[in-house]
């Protein structure tokens, strides 16, 4: 299948690359970072975290993120255009030439690594670990039901990684975010497949949505989001945190709640409103509750 149009001119090379910007939502990397930042600021509480070790996570975090989606988009292309919900996105619609695609992917991937450089040679060497996550969730939905997983783990590995890239160690307090990004993550993009569960039956992805059905798939994502609360609550066995961060979990897990109020079986008009504005809101929530609780 092709996956370019000859109605749509390609862009010209800067606008190629604001549109691949668009495309991989790089705005969306608020959903982890935070969750990074968090783990970085229990650190400093143990040890001295500088102001340029923060910058090169902030880095580290974007060109990982991009690098893996644009990855994603590349992969994805002939299965994006045949999907009415994706065919407009930049590649397939022949916006975006696919070699430009793939240098700017290749371009974020050195960034990531040069930034895990920066912070010390253990996340250098981890690095590719990192990339094989990242990269590899593309193409779980072809052979398993369990790639929201892979996806949380992806996004999961951020805090843990921060860690290791400022202590050289990994701690129990990255071990307990890690695992809640995990399930977190993993419980709003089963939520957000709900919305392709009857192109991806008909073209044989793979998914909870397609396994489940629509009301299964409602209740796994609720028990991936009850995990994703318990750890939150286990934080503070780990790390000294003070009272406002059992206050700040206990308004997410009211988010978390509404989330799926939003969002019943065969009406999901609300999904956007509960996948992007409630999600954002949750992860910068988190890294305030963390940061008024230990000052």
């Amino acid at each position: 299948m092709s996956t370019t149009s000859p109605l749509t001119p390609p862009l010209r090379p800067t606008a190629a690359l604001f549109a691949f910007a668009r495309d991989i939502k790089l705005a969306h990397s608020v959903f982890a970072l935070p969750f990074a930042l968090a783990s970085a600021w229990l650190v400093s509480r143990i040890q001295a975290v500088s102001w340029s070790q923060v910058g090169w996570i902030v880095v580290a975090m974007v060109g990982a993120r991009s690098s893996a989606m644009g990855f994603n988009r590349i992969v994805d292309r002939r299965i994006d255009a045949a999907n009415p919900r994706t065919r407009d996105r930049e590649i397939p619609s022949g916006r975006l030439p696919l070699g430009m695609a793939w240098a700017v992917t290749l371009f974020a991937t050195v960034i990531f690594a040069g930034a895990a450089w920066m912070l010390n040679p253990l996340c250098l060497a981890l690095s590719p670990v990192a990339l094989l996550v990242l990269w590899g969730y593309s193409l779980t939905k072809r052979f398993t039901a369990l790639c929201h997983l892979v996806l949380g783990l992806a996004l999961g590995l951020a805090p843990i990684a921060v860690w290791i890239g400022l202590t050289g160690t990994v701690g129990a307090s990255a071990l307990v975010l890690g695992g809640a990004v995990t399930t977190w993550v993993a419980g709003f993009d089963v939520l957000y497949s709900l919305q392709d569960r009857e192109f991806d039956t008909k073209i044989g992805l793979r998914s909870l949505p397609v396994a489940l059905g629509e009301a299964g798939a409602l209740v796994a994502s609720a028990l991936l989001h009850l995990c994703t609360v318990a750890l939150l609550f286990l934080l503070p066995t780990t790390a000294l945190l003070a009272w406002p961060y059992l206050v700040g979990v206990g308004i997410i897990t009211a988010v978390l709640v509404y989330e799926h109020w939003l969002i019943r079986p065969g009406d999901l008009s609300r999904l956007d409103r509960a996948f992007f504005a409630l999600n954002g809101w949750i992860s910068l929530g988190f890294l305030a509750a963390v940061l008024v609780a230990s000052l």
